[in-house]
């Protein structure tokens, strides 16, 4: 038994039009594989109905493994909750004035813990436009003081 061309070709467009259900963007790749493996039968068409499985598992599969282990972690995420030793030391601008009991903003130059931006404490009043420094991360809040 053998798979013509066409049967892996419209088998693909159905994986890859069944993502749009799907939301998870994992079942296009086995879509690509399928696609792959209609082309190949294209241009081979005594491919055995084994080779032409095998093929389309290991294209989907090392389609899935290359997403996930190169392209995925590019994918932008917030590191709040992370170690906070990266981010006590760090340089920033405050936006807003600070007080004891009032929350000013701070900005740095690059993303600390993925944001450029963050909300801030001090123990002593520091105003806007003052360079401060990261002493400590309580929950979502970063402690400064003046530098």
């Amino acid at each position: 038994m053998q798979l013509e061309w066409w049967v892996w070709t419209v088998g693909g467009i159905g994986l890859i039009l069944a993502e749009l259900v799907v939301p998870s963007f994992f079942v296009v790749w086995f879509g690509l594989g399928a696609l792959l493996v209609g082309l190949l039968a294209l241009l081979a068409p005594d491919l055995s109905l084994t080779v032409q499985l095998a093929i389309w598992t290991a294209a989907s599969l090392a389609m899935v493994v290359l997403w996930f282990k190169v392209f995925k972690p590019g994918f932008h995420k917030t590191r709040i909750g992370t170690a906070t030793g990266e981010a006590v030391g760090e340089i920033g601008l405050l936006v807003n004035a600070v007080a004891p009991f009032e929350r000013g903003k701070v900005r740095f130059q690059r993303p600390v813990l993925g944001s450029e931006e963050w909300v801030c404490m001090a123990d002593i009043p520091i105003a806007a436009g003052e360079r401060v420094k990261v002493v400590a991360i309580q929950g979502s809040f970063l402690t400064v003081s003046k530098v």
